[in-house]
């Protein structure tokens, strides 16, 4: 179904399919998702879309489990999430506040804009701690791969489809935010323990969600001193609104040394 509203054609998609087949290769078309991100920008003019494809009624949310394997939809609220086990369940709690979390979407919290001008993305590190693979549409068609490389890549022409990874033998995640509920966090560490070994993400220290591959390889060793001290070999801290990139090297050793600790 396809109104036209001023100059955008508005998508209202009623099952996955119809849903990617609207979005094609991505071209000017802007997906929204719980709006919570989207729709702001609207109102003020700063994204001006040729057509606007909604997903409320695509049936694309949920979370199943097979065997030890969890898929979450990409229209999932954020809510949903916060009775799974750390580092996502924990992370998902701290999104914001109530009202943000019931309409926020796992997809729409994944593809989120980070860095100096808006550091969002809050779910980014714990999908990437826990090995996360993303799948989404577009340009070529289908595909699967790891949340860090979609995020390194970016999700331009792209659309979230559904997450899944399998689940963790531990986890956890140290964080500093502002009190103010709907302060963005300033930065936070997750971790998971994984029969792979202990995976290690940041965020709020990049554009994105980053992965420490050497704060993993040092806490390999059993040295847990020399896996914090590696915290800053793998990201940048940037400044913005929320603290500068002085603040953020200070404290990220901090937060690496307390996640890890509360894993083991």
């Amino acid at each position: 179904m396809a109104v036209a509203v001023d100059a955008t054609e508005v998508i209202v998609a009623r099952s996955q399919q119809e849903a990617i087949d609207a979005f094609g290769d991505g071209g000017d078309v802007t997906v929204i998702a719980g709006g919570t991100i989207v729709m702001p920008d609207l109102a003020h003019g700063r994204v001006r879309p040729g057509r606007a494809l909604l997903l409320h009624a695509a049936g694309m949310s949920g979370v199943t489990t097979d065997g030890a394997r969890t898929t979450i939809g990409a229209m999932t609220p954020i809510a949903e999430l916060e009775g799974l086990a750390a580092p996502l369940g924990a992370t998902a709690a701290g999104v914001a506040d109530r009202e943000i979390r019931a309409q926020a979407t796992l997809g729409g919290n994944l593809c989120a804009p980070g860095g100096e001008e808006s550091p969002r993305g809050d779910l980014q590190a714990a999908l990437i701690a826990l090995g996360a693979e993303v799948r989404s549409t577009g340009a070529g068609g289908e595909r699967t791969e790891p949340v860090e490389d979609a995020l390194a890549a970016g999700f331009a022409g792209r659309m979230v489809l559904d997450v899944s990874f399998d689940a963790p033998e531990a986890g956890a995640r140290a964080v500093v935010r502002r009190p103010h509920a709907h302060a963005y966090t300033v930065l936070a560490v997750c971790a998971a323990r994984t029969g792979g070994g202990v995976r290690v993400a940041v965020s709020g220290a990049g554009p994105h969600g980053l992965r420490c591959p050497s704060v993993e390889a040092a806490f390999a060793g059993g040295d847990l001193e020399a896996a914090a001290a590696r915290a800053l070999d793998d990201v940048t801290p940037h400044d913005d609104a929320l603290a500068s990139a002085w603040y953020r090297s200070q404290v990220l050793p901090v937060l690496v040394r307390r996640a890890l600790t509360d894993l083991s």
